[in-house]
């Protein structure tokens, strides 16, 4: 029987999408999250009116599409411009292009973002289904490795995240493993409040429980914060409960009164002492104590566990007429003849030598 919280999202969703507009090449599915940034819905390839074979097969779901108002938009366009600098990381969720569409009935305009769709859901959500006991330590090797090398790259185009969380870790079908069981790579998402160093890096930004404290108390958040939130994540996964024990609604005075006697969480006796010393090498409590993520990579922890390289499901598609207001798409209408693609292809127009297509005037 669906929880009531699962109720009411679906029947926001099957509101909203009788009046949220598809796209040029995508229709709307249904709505799997939403927040103060707007909602998430599954996106599918649109099928042709000609060259149909004879499939009934309803398409496969092939990105995720973040939508908002044009006007609420802010956060989603800031998260839009960030992730296009990110394109080609294996270890960050892929940036799709963007599409703005427009209400029918009142000429309302939406800003659309496509993105790669995280078919294993969120790392909050892995640690849940362990009702309260950590995941095995392998995993944890295996996830956190994948974190970093996002991180690594994150860092390395001059960003700091600011809301490193479970929550914002989505996990993506990756090859399927030796020993014929499915695994999954972790990927960094969720870049609405990420900011550049090249800012001010006054004033923090993200969600207390894993912000460092200092960066809280000093109001500063840098590349070392996200060093810290990383620890906090990978205790989560190592424990299975949050890194401070805070009732939900703790103000921030209430969370920072809590820890001002005790600026790192606890971090239990019975886990290895591998996993002790990475997490002393994230948490500590002077920041340039703190390792960077390309020094955290050369950790014992996480160089034992053999991660697979992250794939793409398969998906035919029969043709896409690509349209003139989705980035970085080719303004360009392109025909894609049949073929299997990759469930999530970067449409760039630098990166088109693996289709065959048909452009036309």
């Amino acid at each position: 029987m669906k929880r009531k919280a699962e109720q009411e999202l679906e029947e926001r969703g099957k509101k909203q999408r009788m009046w949220w507009d598809d796209g040029n090449q995508w229709e709307r599915g249904e709505m799997i999250g939403e927040g103060s940034y707007g909602s998430v819905f599954l996106a599918f390839w649109k099928k042709p009116l000609w060259e149909l074979n004879l499939n009934d097969t309803p398409p496969a779901p092939v990105m995720a599409v973040k939508s908002a108002k044009l006007s609420d938009s802010e956060s989603i366009q800031h998260e839009a411009g960030i992730l296009s600098d990110f394109i080609g990381s294996p270890f960050v969720i892929q940036y799709l292009g963007e599409e703005i569409t427009t209400i029918d009935d009142t000429g309302e305009e939406i800003f659309n973002l496509a993105l790669e769709f995280a078919a294993g859901g969120t790392l909050d959500g892995l640690i849940q289904s362990y009702r309260g006991h950590g995941l095995p330590e392998s995993d944890v090797r295996t996830y956190t490795r994948c974190i970093l090398e996002g991180l690594v790259h994150i860092h390395n185009c001059d960003y700091v995240h600011c809301d490193l969380k479970p929550e914002n870790i989505l996990l993506v079908p990756s090859d399927t493993s030796t020993s014929g069981s499915s695994s999954f790579v972790a990927k960094i998402a969720d870049f609405g409040l990420t900011k550049s160093t090249k800012d001010d890096m006054d004033g923090w930004r993200g969600t207390p429980r894993y912000t460092d404290p200092d960066a809280l108390i000093d109001n500063v958040q840098k590349q070392c914060s996200d060093i810290w939130s990383l620890g906090a994540i990978v205790l989560e996964m190592l424990t299975g409960k949050p890194p401070w024990d805070v009732e939900p609604d703790s103000t921030l005075d209430d969370f920072l009164d809590m820890v001002a006697g005790e600026i790192t969480p606890k971090i239990p006796t019975e886990i290895s002492g591998l996993a002790r010393d990475f997490l002393m090498k994230c948490l500590a409590v002077n920041s340039w104590e703190r390792f960077t993520a390309q020094k955290l990579l050369l950790h014992q922890f996480v160089q034992e566990p053999q991660l697979s390289e992250p794939s793409h499901a398969k998906v035919k598609v029969l043709s896409s007429s690509l349209g003139s207001k989705m980035v970085p798409l080719a303004s360009n209408q392109l025909k894609i003849t049949a073929q299997t693609l990759p469930l999530f292809p970067e449409f760039s127009p630098h990166r088109v030598l693996r289709y065959q297509l048909d452009y036309r005037s």
